[in-house]
C-alpha cells in the first residue's frame, strides 16, 4: 500500500469521526439547546425593535410581524358609507352611453360624410410613422393635419391623422392595411354622432387603444360634420400589381 493512500484513508478516518462526533447524542443536544436560545434571542429583540418603531410612530421593519392598526389621521365617516358591498351588480341602462332604447332601424350609410385615419406612434415608432405620412401624402389626395406630440382630444397617445373622402376608402383601407408598418390606425367616419364616430363605429388596423372619447357630443347639426378639405397633391402613382 502507498503512502499517498494511507494518508487518504487517514483524512477520511478523521472526517468519519467529526460527523459522529457532531451527530452523537450529548452534541445534538448541545445543537438543539444553542438553536432554542438563539431563536428565543431574535424573538426577543424582533419585540423590542417593534415596541420601538411603534413609539416612534414608525411602521415596524419587513418581516416583522405587526397587527395592522388605523390610520392615526382616520377621522370622519366615509362619504360612501358603510353598506357599499351589499350593492348588486347594476345591468345597464343602455347598449352604449346615452342611448335609452335599441334603435328600432339600422342607420343608412348614406350618412357617413368622410373618413379620418389616426395613426399612432411612440418615441420607438415615429420614424415608422413619419415615413408612413410621406408614402401617404405622395399617394392620396388627403387632408393632412398636424403632428400630435401630445395626446389631443380624444387620443391619448402621440398621433397625426389625415381625412378622406368616401370614394378613397376602398383603396385606401386595403392600402392602410397594407402598408402600416406595424402602426396602430384608427379609421373612422365623420357623422352627427362624433362620439359614436371614435367609439362604435371606428375601424382599427392591428391593435385597438383606449380613446378618450365619452365626453364628446352625441349629436351635432348636419353644418359641423366634419368636412374635408384636401391639402396635398399626389407626387406619385398608387403601386398595383
Amino acid at each position: 500500500m502507498s503512502k499517498s493512500s494511507d494518508t487518504r484513508r487517514s483524512a477520511e478516518a478523521e472526517t468519519d469521526q467529526d460527523w459522529a462526533d457532531l451527530l452523537s447524542p450529548g452534541r445534538r443536544n448541545l445543537l438543539v439547546g444553542s438553536g432554542l436560545a438563539v431563536a428565543a434571542g431574535l424573538v426577543a429583540n424582533a419585540g423590542v425593535a417593534q415596541a420601538q418603531a411603534q413609539a416612534q410612530g414608525r411602521a415596524p421593519r419587513s418581516g416583522a410581524a405587526a397587527a395592522p392598526s388605523t390610520p392615526r389621521n382616520a377621522t370622519g365617516r366615509s362619504p360612501w358609507g358603510y353598506e357599499t358591498y351589499k350593492e348588486p351588480a347594476a345591468q345597464p341602462v343602455s347598449v352604449r352611453p346615452g342611448e335609452q332604447t335599441l334603435p328600432s332601424l339600422p342607420r343608412a350609410y348614406t350618412d357617413i360624410k368622410s373618413y379620418h385615419a389616426h395613426i399612432y406612434f411612440d418615441e420607438d415608432t415615429y420614424e415608422k410613422a413619419a415615413l408612413l405620412r410621406k408614402w401617404a401624402t405622395e399617394r392620396f389626395p388627403v387632408e393632412l393635419g398636424n403632428w400630435n406630440l401630445e395626446p389631443r382630444g380624444p387620443h391619448v397617445t402621440p398621433s397625426f391623422y389625415f381625412g378622406f373622402s368616401n370614394e378613397l376608402l376602398p383603396t385606401l383601407v386595403p392600402w392602410l392595411q397594407l402598408n402600416s408598418l406595424g402602426l396602430t390606425i384608427l379609421l373612422h367616419p365623420n357623422t352627427n354622432d362624433p362620439r359614436a364616430d371614435h367609439l362604435y363605429y371606428a375601424l382599427w388596423v392591428n391593435r385597438a387603444q383606449p380613446v378618450n372619447a365619452y365626453s364628446m357630443a352625441s349629436h351635432v347639426s348636419d353644418d359641423r360634420i366634419e368636412v374635408i378639405f384636401p391639402n396635398v397633391t399626389p407626387s406619385v402613382p398608387l403601386e398595383t400589381t
